[in-house]
């Protein structure tokens, strides 16, 4: 049995999928099922009987210990945390619960579970911390890309919050000698993405011919990861990887945001022609021939990270993982999904969410 906190979101989603189908051990997936966690996401494990779901909060100590005690898991999987950066612009106090605090009461609650174990099982246990590239800041153009040495500086309140549950997670393995493991990752694509963040909110503004918000310039560089193989590589540290050490998981894709929006433009055009699908441009009310035609640029987002790129040597060195997924197939596997999934898209896209993008990017506002 594993434990695994956020587990109806967007990675913790596919993680689960992709445990059940390649393990018979069971999961107990743990989410507070906030605006991001979503169970229709797991809509294909109905009747699963490996799969436990629990609704609850990581902050919920007495739940977290009564799970512990009740299940017994042989490891906790963490990726449980609020995660976009603009929402942590604009209302950072759910970034220091989720994050911070969720991270302490889950280590908390671990470290009593662990001591409570006797030989095999104790030495067996362990707790993997899901993380992002974003604590160590930002990169110029020519800096090498960020190693696993690199020093954290955080630049906004969701990095910063991220890099402090790291240090946390770090101090109980020096502190405590608890056996953990911390990833950081690169920017997710793929399947089952909250449409907040750059691909998903392209895919479905371009199909309902909205406009395409894309800040400042659109020069920043991501390294892109597709959900899969960063699911793949978390399996390989729970597997191998040496307790209190971190591994960064990316994908050796940089790319620039705008070259991204083009990219899903143009398999639009492809997959699912503008001219075909009769899409109106909402602001000018004219037909769209391509969806590039709906790109806009907005007003860049406060401390924004110029680059960010993962070096995964030391994965590939160690534990033997590397992504099988190019940008190019991926990005192709992703926009296909979310063509074949308009009624996930629909579901998810609330009153309250359209409210928020629109305040967010202050499109239409000189």
């Amino acid at each position: 049995m594993i434990l695994v906190t956020g587990g109806a979101g967007f990675i913790g989603s596919n993680f689960v999928m992709q445990w059940c189908a390649q393990s018979d051990e069971p999961v107990v997936n743990l989410d507070a099922l906030t605006y991001a966690g979503n169970l229709s996401n797991l809509k294909s494990l109905s009747g699963n009987l490996r799969h436990h779901f629990v609704h609850g909060n990581v902050c919920d100590g007495p739940l977290l210990h009564q799970l512990l005690a009740d299940h017994q898991p042989r490891a906790i999987v963490h990726f449980a945390a609020e995660s976009h950066v603009d929402r942590s612009i604009t209302s950072p106090d759910a970034f220091i619960e989720t994050n911070v605090v969720g991270t302490f009461r889950l280590l908390e609650a671990a470290r009593n579970y662990w001591n409570s174990l006797l030989g095999p099982q104790k030495d067996a246990f362990r707790l993997l911390h899901v993380s992002t590239d974003e604590v160590y800041g930002t990169l110029d153009p020519t800096d090498p890309a960020f190693t696993e040495a690199t020093p954290y500086r955080p630049n906004s309140p969701y990095s910063a919050s991220k890099a402090a549950s790291d240090h946390l997670v770090r101090s109980y393995y020096h502190t405590y000698g608890m056996p953990v493991l911390t990833t950081n990752c690169s920017n997710n694509y793929g399947p089952f993405h909250f449409p907040e963040k750059l691909i998903p909110l392209m895919i479905v503004n371009a199909l309902a011919g909205k406009l395409l918000p894309v800040y400042g310039n659109g020069q920043q560089i991501r390294d892109w990861l597709y959900v899969e193989d960063h699911c793949a590589g978390i399996c390989r540290v729970l597997e191998a990887g040496a307790c209190g050490e971190t591994y960064n998981i990316g994908g050796w894709n940089e790319k620039a945001n705008i070259d991204i929006v083009r990219t899903v433009c143009h398999l639009l055009d492809e997959m699912a022609p503008a001219s075909e699908r009769k899409v109106i441009n909402q602001s000018t009310g004219k037909v769209v021939k391509s969806y590039d035609e709906l790109i806009t640029h907005v007003a860049d987002r406060p401390g924004h990270d110029l680059r960010y790129a993962i070096d995964a040597g030391k994965i590939e060195r160690e534990l033997g993982w590397k992504p099988v997924e190019t940008f190019e197939s991926g990005i192709r596997k992703t926009v296909a999904w979310y063509l074949s999934n308009q009624e996930w898209v629909t579901g998810v896209m609330d009153g309250s969410y359209r409210d928020w993008v629109a305040k967010q990017y202050e499109i239409g506002k000189k």
